[in-house]
């Protein structure tokens, strides 16, 4: 993704401070806080929020790298080889640690359990898959020879079921202002990195595209709030008119695999359909924000009713960009088991700082905050509807909030492959001569 060059910076009440010619460049390089990383007197505090964070990234090497920098004078190629590993390394830091979850070891804090009543143990539940096979609603199985493994088709009213939870979604966000956007599935590299998902190495989740000639790599999008974000890069915007919510619809490409029984069928595949929500804001705007988007997660799916888990995750749940994060998990009978079905991050400037996108107080600019969240993400929401409203004669009962957009239907049936044989006799006269 490009983005045009800024030619001139004007200070007017406009929703994007930069005035942009019609030529375009490459990203800014990002702009990490050196102030704070690079002070010795903070090696401790970073080293601990490293291992509490998975042990991703090494601050020593960092300090060592800027240390060499400031010493002795070196050749321009020397200064510039050392500056390019500095900011390889810085890169791979995580953001800090929101102080009210570093004491939480490797366990989610449960915030709170939503209708407990809908967790049901009194009769046997059907699998996803088991309960659209009864019903002839998708196809997983031998698909791997044209269109590669954990593929899958979702048929007539599963299918239904689909658009009508992105419409649920959709038309929720939109009564709280959220704009929709389109957005590409094929992005920089850097975007992807810079949003904090590595592209490098054969184990990551990011499926890259060949034939690029050397040129930085495109790669399929893991989630909109990637080109939602991208979308805002090299940007200031006013104050005045923060925060800016927006929303997607798209199709997310992970290349992560799982051997676990629990996660079988749809629940893990390579690609889905989700509503995304994300939003810009100042810095001192996101932790409310944060509690918007997980207010509205809760509402999503408690008007589903569904039976869920609100959880505050622990640090070495929180990946590299979040400060603090929040996971919904729904109760899915059928494996007998919470499976996560949502999530919302405030990643405070980790990814705004990247990307160079910064907010316009009036007297100066700041780099702006950034927070993501998950309003609709389809498999996991498609089986944790059919598990949990599966009825003894193979139907499944829609919940009322999405009848409006299924024409009123109220219960799935089986859909009947062959049309129904009948008997009938025939008379065979014979020939007279």
């Amino acid at each position: 993704m490009f983005l045009p060059k800024c030619v001139a910076t004007v200070r007017p009440g406009s929703c994007i401070i930069r005035r942009m010619s019609q030529r375009h460049f490459n990203l800014l390089p990002a702009c990490f806080d050196t102030d704070y990383l690079l002070n010795p007197a903070n090696r401790q505090a970073i080293e601990a929020n490293i291992q509490h964070r998975k042990g991703v990234g090494d601050i020593q090497l960092v300090q060592r790298i800027n240390e060499q920098l400031r010493a002795a004078p070196q050749s321009e190629s020397e200064r510039g080889t050392l500056q390019a590993q500095l900011d390889a390394e810085l890169a791979k830091l995580p953001n800090r640690t929101h102080p009210a979850v570093v004491g939480y070891g490797t366990e989610p804090r449960i915030i709170e359990r939503y209708n407990e009543r809908a967790k049901r143990t009194d009769r046997k539940y059907f699998q996803f898959g088991d309960i659209c096979k009864r019903m002839n609603l998708y196809r997983m199985e031998n698909l791997g020879n044209f269109t590669g493994h954990r593929s899958y088709y979702l048929t007539d009213e599963l299918a239904e079921l689909e658009h009508a939870l992105i419409c649920y979604a959709v038309d929720s966000l939109r009564q709280r202002n959220f704009q929709l956007v389109t957005v590409p599935d094929v992005l920089p590299g850097r975007i992807i990195e810079s949003c904090g998902m590595s592209v490098h190495g054969e184990r990551n989740q990011v499926y890259k595209l060949h034939g690029r000639d050397g040129r930085e790599p495109l790669c399929l999008s893991g989630t909109s709030e990637m080109a939602l974000a991208g979308y805002l890069a090299g940007r200031v915007l006013p104050a005045d008119r923060l925060p800016q919510k927006l929303m997607a619809v798209s199709r997310c490409y992970r290349a992560e695999t799982s051997a676990l029984q629990e996660e079988k069928g749809i629940y893990r595949v390579h690609q889905f359909t989700k509503v995304e929500m994300f939003a810009v804001c100042q810095p001192g705007q996101s932790a409310t924000v944060l509690e918007e988007f997980r207010a509205i997660e809760v509402q999503l799916f408690d008007q589903l009713g569904l039976h869920f888990l609100l959880l505050d995750m622990p640090p070495c749940e929180l990946g590299a960009p979040a400060y603090r994060k929040y996971d919904i998990e729904a109760w899915m009978p059928g494996r007998a088991m919470y499976g996560e079905i949502s999530s919302c991050s405030d990643c405070t400037d980790y990814q705004a700082r990247r990307l160079g996108i910064r907010v316009w107080t009036g007297q100066e600019e700041t780099f702006a905050h950034t927070v993501n969240g998950t309003a609709c993400a389809i498999p996991r929401m498609l089986i944790a509807l059919l598990e949990n409203f599966q009825n003894e004669d193979y139907t499944i009962t829609v919940p009322e909030v999405l009848r409006r957009y299924m024409g009123g239907k109220q219960l799935l049936r089986r859909r009947k492959v062959l049309p129904e044989l009948k008997l009938t006799k025939r008379v065979v006269q014979e020939d007279k001569f």
